[in-house]
């Protein structure tokens, strides 16, 4: 075999055995400083692409064949822009380089999928650039500090990884599909020095996978963020500069862009000695293979955007708004987002665009409010000053509120529904149509905390929501902070009134699962369940409850808006599933809450059993408060025992919770570090081995007390986290599966035999005694 032929190798991938396909001898060669000199050079003579001159460097740097990359930006007399690739979307032209780059060189950027996510890191602002009046192909990522950007770059790696890994698939084959990049500038808000790098904006997966393979079999996807935290930042201070590091001959410090290619290009220069050595050994293994086979990538890399003629997108977000629309034909015909992240992706980019087009009725000034609260980059405690309105509360639902009456009011609706079309490609869009678009948006500041039902508020949005017949009018919200201070002025007919009941009630039910798209099962099911007594769609649910003459349905509203909380869901939503589980949002003391069923002849409207208990609200209540002639014959069917109740197949006392569990742990004296406690070899300290037993008992209580009190910690943890990263990703459920499944069989055949020891005991000593008897007997 020729010494530089691609060889294969079996290698061993934590339970998988892979089979590498192929692995080169050698890596490839850091770029020569001319060759990279000649793309900075040939990018400036190219008239379609339009970068910076550090955006040129950055790319040189990253890709390992500069004389390639050269070679596809040089001009012809035939074709002007060279062989650049060129693709078409909708308003511009972009083109691209192919090449390969190093792993090192690439920064996971936004994707639209996150949009629908809370995250603990905020995403960084964005802004698009342009020279002459001309969109560049080349983004401003502005965040608050240096180590803003590293813990961005940890969270979308570590977020992306638990969700789904292909680094198996990536270690046998490479990656096979080119990632989608484009330059960016990294900008600070703290005044630590911008520089130009590379993001990938389809590939994150791929991208995160690569170094999930180079972190190793045995990391999981925090320490592999955080290898490749430290791989492309190092230990390196972004003010270091400014400290006097500037050598003993005095001159300048290296700029933060120089240190950090300096830094990058040694931490290759290491990888490149150790593939050296593993390649050397007679057998190369698995690290050979981890290195092998992502030290490169295959990138497209945008670096020219052209404004086509009468698009309404100001030259700045031209180029930004192309690689999202290819990114949404990417994840439509190849692998889709789910139905959230569409919705966010299309809503979003139509008001940007009618931003743009500058012939909306409503001012300027307010559309950019409104985006901001759209996005999430204006917090709902911002909301007064973003109305310019102190008498607004700032609170998450008042936020909603606000945002549904903006998006919908007849100088906006209609310009959002002819941009939202164009971009779906569709041809017609309803009220119904235009309120699924809106769910992801109202549920921003609580999906973390009602993430158990954020499913069936969506699906409740996809049936239309609030948006009733007289929302769609034009009327103004009426900030309060008690909501049922609405009530009297909407029983006389004050459409204002009835609207921001309609709006902010509606909300509330929908958020914490009190009202839902009823499907034909929903009528056979007792209220407690979910049942309903008539289906009906939930835009006209909230239409009827909001009725002027529905005195039952406007109290209903306004209590429901009163109850309802962003940071917690309330017991009502609790489903079986929940009570076992007992999720630490749901009855924890301080954070529950209760909707309670309305009864207008109490003085409070609130509804109590013989014993003076308040009523929990159910669903059932909701629709039939909405027309109660027609739930009348539900109710009558229903029988007189038809009444809030219990789920008989909830338990008494979910187990492992409350003073059971509290017991268990005081019990076993476990502490954070109770798990930590050493267990020493068997027959190490000459002691009997009852001695050591005993010993290693308290070890094992120890540390399962220890073990139920970490997860009861990671539980409540979850609503600060996000669902966008579980506590604890699936990979590490399944190995934490398996080892207790392995500890409970080896505790139950313990069990079995020690049951088994004390029954012969037993037998034996009874036939003792009775021996000794007949002894005596015969003495």
């Amino acid at each position: 075999m020729p010494a530089n032929t691609p060889r294969s190798l079996t290698v061993t991938w934590g339970s998988e055995s892979v089979l590498v396909s192929s692995i080169d001898h050698d890596l490839p060669a850091p770029g020569e400083p001319s060759a990279q000199g000649e793309v900075v050079a040939a990018g400036a003579a190219n008239p379609q692409a339009l970068l910076p001159d550090g955006a040129w460097r950055a790319i040189a740097r990253a890709t390992t064949a500069p004389e390639g990359i050269a070679l596809q930006l040089r001009p012809s007399p035939g074709d002007p822009g060279g062989l650049l690739l060129e693709e078409n979307v909708e308003g511009a032209t972009l083109r691209s380089v192919v090449t390969r780059v190093h792993l090192s060189e690439l920064l996971p950027g936004i994707q639209p999928r996150t949009g629908m996510e809370v995250n603990e890191v905020p995403d960084p602002q964005v802004e698009g650039l342009t020279r002459d009046g001309r969109p560049c192909a080349v983004v401003r990522y502005r965040y608050k500090d240096f180590g803003h950007l590293k813990d961005h770059v940890w969270q979308t790696l570590h977020g992306t990884l638990s969700i789904n890994s292909y680094a198996s698939s990536i270690l046998a084959r490479k990656v096979t599909r080119s990632l989608i990049a484009h330059p960016v500038e990294v900008t600070f808000e703290d005044g630590t020095p911008s520089f130009h790098g590379l993001v990938v904006r389809d590939g994150i997966t791929r991208l995160a996978s690569a170094w999930n393979v180079l972190a190793g079999p045995d990391a999981d996807a925090a320490k592999t963020a955080a290898h490749a935290v430290g791989s492309l930042f190092g230990g390196i201070r972004p003010d270091a500069g400014e400290a006097g590091d500037a050598g003993e001959a005095g001159g300048a410090a290296p700029a933060l862009d120089e240190r950090l290619a300096e830094h990058r290009a040694q931490w290759r220069e290491g990888i490149r000695k150790e593939f050296a050595h593993e390649m050397g050994l007679l057998e190369p293994g698995l690290r050979a293979a981890q290195i092998a086979q992502t030290f490169v990538v295959p990138a497209q890399i945008a670096v020219g955007a052209q404004h086509h003629p009468g698009h309404p997108l100001a030259p700045q977000d031209v180029f930004d708004d192309a690689i999202r629309s290819i990114l949404a034909s990417v994840h439509v015909d190849f692998k889709q987002w789910d139905a959230a992240a569409q919705h966010v992706e299309v809503i979003t980019r139509a008001l940007k665009r009618v931003i743009q087009q500058g012939d909306s009725l409503v001012p300027a000034e307010d559309l950019q409010a409104v985006y901001g609260l759209a996005v999430g980059r204006t917090s709902p405690d911002e909301l007064p000053a973003a109305f310019r309105d102190d008498t607004i509360p700032g609170t998450p639902l008042w936020r909603s509120v606000y945002l549904v009456h903006a998006l919908t009011r007849a100088g906006l609706f209609e310009q959002l529904k002819d941009q939202a079309k164009t971009i779906k490609g569709g041809r017609r869009m309803g009220p119904k149509g235009f309120a699924e678009l809106l769910g992801p948006l109202v549920d921003l500041p609580w999906r973390s905390h009602k993430r158990a039902v954020t499913k069936q508020a969506r699906n409740a949005w996809n049936n239309g929501g609030v948006l009733t017949d007289d929302v769609m009018l034009d009327w103004d919200p009426v900030p309060t902070g008690d909501f049922t201070s609405l009530v009297g002025p909407a029983s006389r007919g004050d459409l204002n009134a009835r609207c921001t009941l309609a709006v902010a009630g509606g909300i509330a039910l929908i958020a914490d699962k009190l009202l839902t798209r009823n499907v034909g099962s929903a009528l056979g099911a007792a209220k407690e369940k979910g049942g309903v007594p008539f289906r009906s769609d939930v835009n006209q649910v909230v239409q009827d409850l909001s009725r002027q003459d529905n005195e039952l349905g406007l109290w209903t509203l306004a209590l429901a808006a009163n109850a309802f909380r962003g940071d917690a869901l309330p017991e009502n939503a609790v489903t079986l599933r929940q009570l076992i589980r007992k999720d630490p949002d749901v009855g924890a003391a301080g954070r529950a809450y209760v909707h309670f069923r309305v009864d207008l002849a109490q003085p409070d409207r609130i509804a109590r059993d013989e014993n003076g208990v308040p009523e929990q609200l159910y669903q059932w209540d909701v629709v039939a408060a909405s027309d109660e002639k027609r739930a009348r014959p539900a109710k009558a069917a229903a029988g007189a025992g038809a009444g809030p109740g219990t789920d008989p197949d909830a338990p008494d006392a979910p187990a492992g919770t409350g003073a059971a569990a509290s017991g268990r742990a005081a019990d076993g004296g476990g502490g954070p570090g109770a798990a930590a406690v050493f267990l020493a070899p068997a027959g190490v300290d000459g002691r009997p081995a009852s001695q050591r037993a005993a010993d290693d008992r308290d070890v094992l209580r120890t540390s399962l007390a220890a073990a139920h009190d970490a997860l009861e910690r990671l539980k409540l943890l979850e609503p600060e986290v996000g669902a966008h990263t579980p506590v604890i990703p699936l990979p590490g459920l399944k190995e934490l599966n398996r080892i207790l499944v392995s500890l409970t069989a080896d505790i139950e055949n313990l069990r079995r035999r020690t049951e088994d020891l004390h029954e012969e005991d037993g037998e034996e000593t009874e036939e003792a005694e009775e021996g000794e008897e007949a002894e005596e007997g015969l003495g």
